[in-house]
């Protein structure tokens, strides 16, 4: 069964237009969801729009949205004055600008969306554009009405499609400066950064989404299933976080636990060029240095005790001739 688009119209650029549907890109359908019960009954519970004065139940057809002007006082807005406001983009995606994706802010993407062609007529323009952006390595700007709001979207060739990824407003979106600034400068040691590298290095892979998995939604579903067997729900094992006294001893533990004891690579002080095996430390090399000089001393004295035992008989000799 072919997925429904919550979205249908067409896609423009200048004088090119397509028919297209919009399809949601992610979906939170597969998660584990809860009613709301009477606990005596067990019977479900169904919300009801109350009149916060009078207490009585107020039906769908008597309701009607308001904007707050003033406290407890609002202006009324009726759903045919809602449609007599909305704007073209309701029926059209209309491309207006083209931008590098690298300077498109990750904190301004929403909510991404699937962008296909919906007749045979619109494939071939369709494509046209598809073809066009990623032959220039360029993303399409757009508008378009989504549920009532109009909205940016982020036009990107995708496979044989094109992904449509609703933009923030600048408005929506909160500058880091006021969060950050209060975060002094440092200047860190080396041997710190060495070690923390040496960490990423050894953790370093591909993303592949398939491995990360829910715990939280695995744990809802084992605790759902220890229900209907009527067996008696265990408490998950808590993790208490051990608080760090000293950050360089928890680095060379990270590094132990990331894959061994942190090489010469990482010691303060020592550069290893590529290619080259780690050099040993300083007091390692004196201490062999010392060790070789001594081995070649008694070596020497070896090899001159014959010599001297020889010299010493020679002149007994000559002094019993003479």
């Amino acid at each position: 069964m072919a997925p429904r688009p919550n979205w249908k119209g067409y896609l423009k650029l200048s004088l090119v237009s397509c028919p297209v549907a919009l399809f949601p890109a992610t979906s939170t359908s597969e998660r584990v969801s809860f009613r709301t019960l009477n606990r005596a009954t067990g019977n479900r519970l169904r919300r009801q729009m109350v009149d916060e004065a009078t207490g009585e139940v107020v039906e769908a057809e008597d309701q009607v949205k308001g904007y707050e002007v003033a406290k407890g006082e609002y202006i009324q807005i009726e759903d045919d004055e809602l449609k007599s406001v909305q704007l073209e983009s309701n029926h059209t995606i209309d491309i207006e600008r083209f931008v590098r994706r690298s300077e498109v802010n990750e904190l301004y993407l929403d909510t991404p969306y699937y962008l296909a062609p919906t007749d045979r007529v619109g494939e071939e323009a369709f494509a046209v554009i598809r073809d066009a952006m990623r032959a220039e390595k360029m993303v399409g700007l757009a508008r378009v009405v989504l549920f009532r709001r109009e909205r940016i979207v982020m036009l990107e060739p995708r496979d044989k499609g094109i992904s449509a990824i609703s933009l923030r407003y600048a408005n929506e979106v909160n500058q880091a400066a006021g969060y950050f600034e209060d975060i002094p400068d440092m200047d860190l040691p080396k041997q710190m950064l060495e070690l923390a590298s040496h960490i990423i290095a050894k953790m370093t892979g591909k993303f592949d989404p398939s491995e990360f998995e829910d715990r939280y939604e695995n744990a809802l579903i084992e605790l759902i299933r220890t229900k209907q067997q009527g067996m008696p729900v265990k408490a998950q094992p808590v993790q208490r976080q051990t608080n760090v006294i000293n950050l360089m001893d928890a680095l060379r533990r990270s590094v132990e636990g990331a894959g061994g004891k942190a090489s010469a690579a990482t010691e303060p002080g020592v550069e290893r060029p590529a290619g080259r095996k780690a050099e040993k430390p300083a007091a390692a090399r004196k201490s062999e240095k010392a060790e070789k000089t001594e081995k070649t001393e008694k070596a020497e004295k070896t090899e001159k005790a014959p010599a001297k035992a020889r010299a010493s008989a020679s002149k007994a000799k000559a002094r019993k001739t003479g």
